[in-house]
């Protein structure tokens, strides 16, 4: 396990919650929930976790946003020099359009707090993390590729996929963008849910569709970590 290195004034417990937050995040892509940091830490109850957690968002350890699950990250000189902050444009699958996307163009804010952190070395490695943006999810249509209502998807910009590429689609005829798997067939496209209970979607290649993007990774939200 990689260790952060411990500070003066660090007691043990902080020291285990950092190295594990880091490890963590290198491994999974994605940062701890709550529980689960009390679990690998040998701390039962969530109020204690958010309590050292807390001390160590004072002496300036970690940052954590509260208003999103996992919202905590590694700061200062512990911190990978290489993280990404990556928008969360909005939700798919919810009758809101998606912005056409320009590489040229940034669509977060200095002050935006509507964003996920990602560690640009956690990318897969053909991936360069350049212009990626996050949507969440709404729905179970791709429960059975887990992901579920409330995750969040982390995309890059594409007008054109491949057969079983996870894709976001905005349909014109529908009004509503979805996040499917993409097919095409002799006369028509198939956006396939991962949902057994759900039919496929069949667009004429007459008819108007526009694919935002492809998936690049899931960012999962198990639990709501609690407020301090």
């Amino acid at each position: 396990m990689m260790m952060v290195r411990k500070s003066k004034g660090l007691g043990e417990r902080h020291q285990k919650i950092l190295d594990f937050v880091l490890a963590y995040q290198r491994e999974n892509r994605y940062p701890p929930s709550i529980r689960e940091i009390g679990e690998k830490t040998g701390i039962t109850s969530t109020s204690v976790v958010n309590y050292y957690l807390d001390q160590l968002e004072k002496m300036g350890k970690i940052e954590r946003d509260r208003k999103i699950s996992r919202g905590v990250r590694i700061s200062g000189p512990n911190a990978s020099a290489d993280t990404l902050r990556v928008p969360i444009l909005g939700p798919i699958a919810a009758g809101i359009p998606l912005p056409e996307l320009d590489p040229n163009v940034s669509y977060l804010n200095d002050n935006e707090a509507n964003a996920v952190d990602i560690a640009r070395s956690l990318l897969p490695a053909k991936e360069k993390g350049d212009n990626l943006f996050a949507l969440e999810v709404k729905g179970d249509s791709m429960i059975d590729a887990m992901i579920n209502n409330g995750d969040i998807v982390v995309m890059k910009p594409a007008s054109e996929a491949r057969n079983g590429e996870m894709v976001a689609v905005w349909l014109p005829r529908d009004n509503e963008a979805t996040l499917k798997y993409f097919f095409k067939e002799k006369d028509r496209f198939r956006l396939q849910p991962a949902n057994p209970t759900m039919k496929p979607i069949f667009i004429k290649k007459t008819e108007p569709l526009e694919i935002k993007g492809k998936v690049v990774m899931v960012i999962r939200k198990m639990d709501r970590p609690l407020a301090a």
